[in-house]
């Protein structure tokens, strides 16, 4: 009889950046890692977040063993507080981890049930036939964790995210010693992380940036403000550290970023000297060269403190003429125009801004093409996923791995929804099952799709038109000509002749012989033919139009 196979399904953050979610399944049991969010594109108009279609899930919730978290950036645990209501199974992470999740759940009030277990690298659980090990790996955030699974097909090594960096600042790197001892024993499949697969070279340490915004708090003239990531834990110590350098003392501005310093003080992650850090009330009457303000806002969020700042309209801190603002943070692909207006919108108020282009005030967290090909060469996997990037990042990943001997065959760059079947000799795409993006919008999870966002872009492009039609209740007979509205299509008083046109052709159209009550829908939808023909004709472009009906 056939042994069982292992499947490998990602749900999420394949040809995409964020969402990340892989799932993991042999006979009864599965595990889920990662469960994370993506930020809308430009054409997802009104949406906030975009999370990962679960449906499959859903269909097998009794057998998911648990969720595994790698780390604690939004692309990662944004998810949970949405999917853990429809779920509720444990979730495993590392310590601060842990302490983020909360923290999200917290401010969704999703926290009712939630089952969190802290897990630590070095240490192993098991989940029904999963046996699972973590080992820490460097990353733009302290605790980010690799997976080591051993299953009953073979070993797998999932990355998470993570780089290569030799000096970090929490002085926890990468444990290649572990990898390459995998690598000799025989690692059946590797997955790992794809981000940067484009760059060429290493990344640089975390030190270079350290040694960047020490000089900048060095030489600036008056206050500075270091715009970052909450949940870059690291970058706020090294702002901490040079800020007690230069006896200085630091504001930290922003409810998540309030959120996330104090809990990583709690739990030991965040180091400040006492008398460091200070209230906001205690702003003013202090000399402009004793302060350091941490705030969000590095990718231009409209609501984050940094824009207000920028827009003149933070209750508590307004940019003045001498003040240094560092943005610590590269554009979240598809943020640039947002990210540049801030910027200009500071300048413009008299700030000297340090932003990635000008100088080096961040490093990303991600391997470069040298340090994939020496994990490549280390694990030495059968088979090989590139997971975590667009479509070109797995694409480039994966010629990577060819030029480190890997066969071509073996390597799988998989999309969303694929299953990839894994015997111990072979692996092959059996099937795709339901994913996708699901829309959070305001409070309503999922409950917009295609059609409204359709909708919403039409109505962006073109406008609306309304069109109300008085009938006599009697005799169904048009009372009138009908009346036009128009919305965001034309401006009505410049335009007067064209809809007044619209109006005759209207009451020509509907009082053209009848005897008896047409039904509505006809009436509905010969409106709507009549004028989208007229419009386009007229202006080339295609409102939405709405016929209401009023019985007189």
């Amino acid at each position: 009889m056939a042994k069982p196979r292992l499947k490998i399904i990602p749900l999420g953050g394949l040809s995409e950046i964020g969402k990340n979610m892989m799932v993991m399944e042999y006979e009864n049991d599965i595990i889920v890692i990662d469960a994370g969010l993506m930020f809308p594109g430009q054409e997802m108009l009104g949406v906030d977040l975009v999370i990962p279609d679960i449906s499959y899930l859903l269909e097998k919730r009794e057998r998911i063993k648990g969720i595994i978290i790698t780390h604690g950036h939004e692309d990662h645990i944004g998810a949970l507080p949405y999917l853990l209501p429809q779920l509720n199974v444990p979730v495993y992470s590392t310590k601060l981890t842990q302490g983020l999740i909360s923290v999200k759940l917290k401010q969704r009030r999703a926290r009712l049930g939630a089952k969190l277990k802290m897990i630590s690298p070095g240490i192993g659980i098991t989940l029904g036939r999963f046996k699972i090990e973590f080992f820490p790996v460097c990353h733009s955030i302290p605790d980010s964790i690799g997976l080591i699974i051993h299953t009953p097909v073979g070993t797998i090594v999932h990355s998470g995210d993570f780089k290569l960096d030799y000096t970090p600042v929490d002085s926890k790197p990468t444990n290649l010693s572990r990898l390459a001892q995998l690598g000799a024993q025989g690692v059946l499949l590797l997955l790992s992380d794809s981000t940067y697969a484009e760059l060429p070279g290493y990344t640089p340490s975390e030190r270079v940036v350290g040694e960047s915004l020490d000089r900048v708090i060095a030489e600036a003239p008056g206050r500075v403000i270091v715009a970052t990531f909450s949940s870059l834990v690291s970058r706020v110590q090294q702002v901490i550290d040079s800020a007690a350098k230069h006896q200085r003392r630091v504001f930290i501005v922003g409810r998540s970023m309030s959120d996330t310093v104090n809990m990583a003080l709690e739990l030991g992650y965040l180091n400040a000297s006492d008398g460091i850090l200070a209230r906001l009330d205690e702003l003013k009457g202090m000399p402009h060269n004793k302060i350091v303000l941490v705030t969000t806002g590095s990718q231009g969020e409209p609501t984050s403190a940094l824009v207000r700042m920028a827009n003149r309209d933070h209750r508590q801190v307004h940019i003045v003429r001498g003040d240094t603002v560092v943005i610590s943070a590269t554009p979240i692909p598809g943020n640039e125009a947002l990210v540049n207006r801030t910027v200009d919108n500071l300048f413009k108020q008299g700030a000297q801004v340090f932003y990635d282009r000008v100088a080096q005030v961040h490093v990303h967290g991600h391997a470069s093409q040298e340090e994939l090909k020496l994990l490549l060469n280390l694990v030495k996997p059968r088979f090989f996923i590139p997971i975590h990037g667009e479509y070109r990042h797995l694409t480039l990943h994966a010629k990577l791995a060819e030029s480190v001997g890997i066969p071509k065959d073996n390597i799988f760059a998989l999309e969303d929804g694929d299953i990839l079947e894994l015997s111990p000799q072979a692996g092959k795409i059996t099937g795709k099952v339901t994913s996708g993006n699901v829309y959070v919008d305001g409070l309503s999870v999922g409950g917009i799709g295609s059609v409204v966002l359709r909708d919403r872009r039409m109505l962006s492009r073109d406008g609306i038109v309304m069109v109300i039609i008085a009938v006599n209740r009697q005799t169904g007979k048009l009372i009138g000509r009908p009346d036009i509205i128009s919305r965001g299509f034309v401006d009505t008083r410049e335009s007067k002749d064209m809809i007044d046109k619209s109006r005759n052709l209207l009451a020509r159209v509907l009082n053209h012989g009848r005897d008896r009550p047409a039904d509505w829908g006809f009436i509905s939808t010969k409106v709507k033919d009549i004028l989208n023909k007229f419009y386009y004709e007229q202006t080339k472009r295609r409102p939405m139009i709405l016929p209401f009906m009023v019985k007189v």
